[in-house]
């Protein structure tokens, strides 16, 4: 439908779940499961959880989607804390963490009739932030791990005659798959891209156009009986960017809205004095921009690079393979536990192995083998000048003045929730503090990914707590599971 610009459309969408700046793997498996495709255990499979095995039998005919997750995932143990991401995990990769490549023991069926009405709308294509990924990085997770159900990466990779590099995959590959993925099952008619939400506030059903109610009123696709009806329905305003580089603004209504919005958008800043200066970046893509411009390069000036995790690491290597000097601060001993790097087993990871074998043998007390980079752990930085010196301290309170040519500050990012009243820190489980992904999700319940708060919002992936696409997927089998038994008030 054509929205024409330089006006604001109404327009109402009654019990659609709407999930904007969501289309990144949480949002496009969740459409998936709300678009009738629907999870049934196969017949004669045998899952290596006995238990779960004996449960999956119980009801062999029932979706398990209509079946109790919080009784299916009872036990289940692994490398996420959400019990229905280790359940859905396990149904769909059996016994991966064991090096298995045991099949699904789900068999999909497509219930056109079980549809249920939607809308995702996201700034990017299909796969969200990693269209924003330099193509060529390659994923920590393997490549089996970022598929997304019933297309298996690996396949997909096959038909493109490309094998996987030490079992894992290129961003550029990833956002590839995840736009093929939503053509191949046929999405592509639940999704808006090039949308910027604006607001997402709760309204009564009143306070809204006569024209809107009756829509509401008139909708066949509701999810509740008439005389249940919400007195309280979402209002989400947002524009589209055109191709001729206008906006179109709208409004939508909905009793359901889906924050899928990860964490991408908003990089994490120090908080220190001239941070806010041309030569500081908060993004790898700024250095990869400045070797392009050769405005950086083997004779000049270090570049500073704070932060001791995974990003920061890829910015190392690609200095390191482009001959620039590099100057790494971060605020945690080498050997803390609690560092990335001494979570990653070294055969898979070897690049980032090397990475952290920099770090420890080449500080600025001992130098080591590796040219043209000095570790400076246990340090912070304490402010950036106009003439690119770089004040930085140690943990005696010892300071020292650095000259750089630039600045990387790769700390981490937050999500960007200013669409929401209060930006989202009353859905927090702190609500005192911002929301983080590591720190502080949104307060969620496991079972149905429902915000505790805020009945009808749901919170997905990194928001969620979940930060592997891996097991953002768990995420979505709950909230449709969650969004199915409202729809049908009698499930099997």
């Amino acid at each position: 439908k054509h929205f024409s610009k330089n006006r604001c459309i109404s327009r109402s969408i009654n019990s659609s779940p709407l999930f904007f700046s969501g289309n990144g793997p949480s949002g496009i498996c969740l459409s998936y499961l709300l678009s009738g495709y629907t999870p049934y255990f196969k017949r004669h499979s045998v899952h290596p959880h006995p238990i779960l095995q004996r449960k999956l039998e119980e009801a062999p005919e029932v979706s398990v989607l209509d079946q109790d997750l919080e009784y299916l995932s009872e036990g289940l143990e692994g490398r996420s804390h959400s019990p229905v991401a280790l359940l859905f995990d396990t149904l769909l990769r059996p016994d991966t963490d064991f090096g298995g490549t045991a099949e699904s023991v789900l068999t999909w069926w497509h219930e056109p009739d079980r549809a249920i009405p939607h809308l995702v709308l996201g700034r990017n294509a299909p796969g969200g932030a990693w269209h924003s990924i330099e193509g060529s990085m390659v994923t920590l997770s393997k490549g089996e791990w970022m598929g997304l159900p019933d297309l298996p990466f690996k396949e997909w990779l096959k038909q493109k005659r490309r094998g996987l590099r030490n079992n894992r995959a290129t961003a550029e590959d990833i956002a590839q798959y995840y736009q093929h993925y939503v053509m191949k099952k046929g999405l592509q008619k639940n999704f808006k891209c090039g949308t910027v939400v604006t607001s997402v506030r709760k309204v009564s059903a009143e306070s809204i156009s006569n024209h809107t109610q009756k829509d509401l009123q008139e909708d066949g696709n509701s999810l509740w009986n008439s005389n249940e009806k919400s007195t309280e329905v979402f209002q989400v305003d947002g524009f589209f960017k055109t191709m001729e580089g206008d906006k179109e603004f709208f409004s939508l209504y909905a009793e359901n809205v889906v924050l899928a919005t990860g964490t991408y958008d908003n990089p994490t800043w120090l908080g220190v004095k001239g941070e806010n200066l041309s030569y500081v970046h908060h993004q790898l893509s700024a250095l990869e921009e400045a070797v392009k411009n050769n405005s950086v390069g083997i004779m000049s000036d270090p570049v500073l690079i704070v932060g001791a995790g995974l990003t920061a690491a890829d910015a190392i290597l690609f200095a390191h393979h482009c001959n620039i000097p590099v100057i790494h601060v971060f605020r945690r001993r080498v050997t803390d536990p609690g560092l990335i790097f001494n979570q990653l087993p070294k055969m898979m990871y070897p690049e980032y192995h090397k990475v952290h074998q920099m770090m420890k043998e080449q500080t600025a007390a001992c130098a080591g083998p590796y040219e043209c980079y000095i570790s400076l752990p246990e340090h912070h930085v304490l402010s950036f000048g106009k003439d690119k010196k770089c004040i930085l301290q140690d943990k005696n309170g010892c300071q020292t003045a650095y000259k750089i040519s630039m600045a990387l500050v790769l700390t981490g990012s937050n999500p960007n929730l200013s669409f929401l009243p209060n930006n989202g820190i009353d859905l927090a489980i702190d609500s005192d503090q911002p929301v983080s992904s590591k720190r502080n999700p949104i307060d969620i319940d496991p079972f149905t990914y429902e915000c505790t708060q805020e009945k009808g919002l749901y919170a997905l992936g990194p928001l969620a707590g979940d930060n592997f696409v891996r097991f953002v997927q768990g995420g979505a089998l709950a909230a449709a599971s969650s969004l199915v038994k409202k729809a049908n008030k009698n499930p099997p």
